[in-house]
């Protein structure tokens, strides 16, 4: 989710729910050498507190450092990457790669926990490969080194997104490791929420790639944790959704910037609508956001319009 969770996309999701949100990665090189884009993932306001910060790195000292930087920065947890399969971080030894190097990772946890106060959580994946250790192994580990929670995300990391997530896998570690684990992985609907926590017994389910486009997963989970059945989402909050969104992040980075970003952040809001592709082609050739936000209020309308003309000739 790196570029993505940024404070616009961490907004919408608290306010739709979700309990607690996490920054983008950062690099912790990045914040030991003060590099200034990178201290400036660690800004958080106060409507997303909670907030926790991922670190990635594969130095102890730096770890440790940039975890102190982000709690003085008022992180509230500390998130290590040991998880992200991406070749530019695994080719640098962080993310993933620690899952060859349990020694490596043992030290690191052991150093940021020396460097902080608040609670330190560790995301990771079931091992680098089948066959090889895993995070069965890891874990207890992990918690006597000083990780407060885990975070699964239950696939092994060469396996990226592919195949299945094993689910089994997170309830086996739940009965292993001494505090909450968070399972992740293949939650794409509301009530699958609900299965994970039933079948695996964790804590919690962090939500990912199911939130693109889709802020009311979280408050849809939610109604189903209490027996609910959520209401749909309407072609009109959707629409109000995606502008809101536009906004926030014209605000949050600059009308130049947000442009580009925003192919991706519309192409979420319209995947599965009528002449979503065709819309998606002409937005990528815009650079202008004005231009962008009528293009946008545009399609909306057309496809009101023809759900009014659709619903009319029904009822006739």
């Amino acid at each position: 989710m790196a570029g993505i969770t940024n404070a616009p996309f961490r907004l919408l999701a608290r306010r739709q729910g979700a309990a607690l949100v996490v920054s983008e990665m950062v690099s912790a090189a990045g914040l030991c050498q003060g590099v200034v884009r990178t201290r400036q993932l660690l800004a958080g306001g106060p409507e997303e507190r909670p907030l926790a910060v991922q670190l990635f790195g594969a130095r102890p000292e730096w770890m440790a450092r940039a975890a102190a930087l982000a709690e003085e920065a008022g992180a509230d947890l500390i998130d290590l990457n040991m998880g992200c399969p991406v070749r530019k971080v695994v080719r640098h030894g962080a993310g993933a790669a620690l899952l060859k190097d349990f020694g490596l990772t043992l030290r690191i946890v052991k150093a940021v926990r020396q460097s902080i106060r608040v609670p330190l959580t560790v995301k990771t994946r079931l091992g680098w490969e089948p066959g090889g250790e895993t995070i069965l192994d890891l874990g207890p580990r992990l918690g006597e080194a000083g990780a407060d929670g885990l975070v699964l995300h239950a696939r092994y990391a060469v396996q990226g997104f592919s195949g299945r997530a094993d689910w089994e896998m997170i309830g086996r570690l739940v009965e292993r490791f001494p505090g909450p684990v968070i399972g992740n992985g293949d939650v794409g609907r509301p009530e699958q929420v609900v299965e994970m926590l039933e079948r695996t017994g964790c804590s919690g389910v962090m939500i990912g790639r199911a939130a693109l486009g889709n802020p009311w997963i979280f408050g849809q989970a939610l109604a189903r944790l209490e027996g609910r059945t959520p209401d749909p989402v309407s072609l009109q909050e959707r629409r109000a959704m995606a502008l809101t969104h536009a906004a926030m992040l014209s605000d949050h980075v600059g009308t130049g910037r947000a442009v580009f970003m925003l192919r991706s952040v519309l192409m979420w809001y319209t995947r599965g609508l009528r002449g979503s592709a065709a819309f998606r082609g002409r937005i990528n050739q815009v650079g202008d956001y004005a231009t962008l936000m009528d293009m946008v209020e545009g399609y909306f309308d057309r496809l009101e319009a023809e759900s009014a003309e659709e619903l009319e000739a029904g009822v006739g």
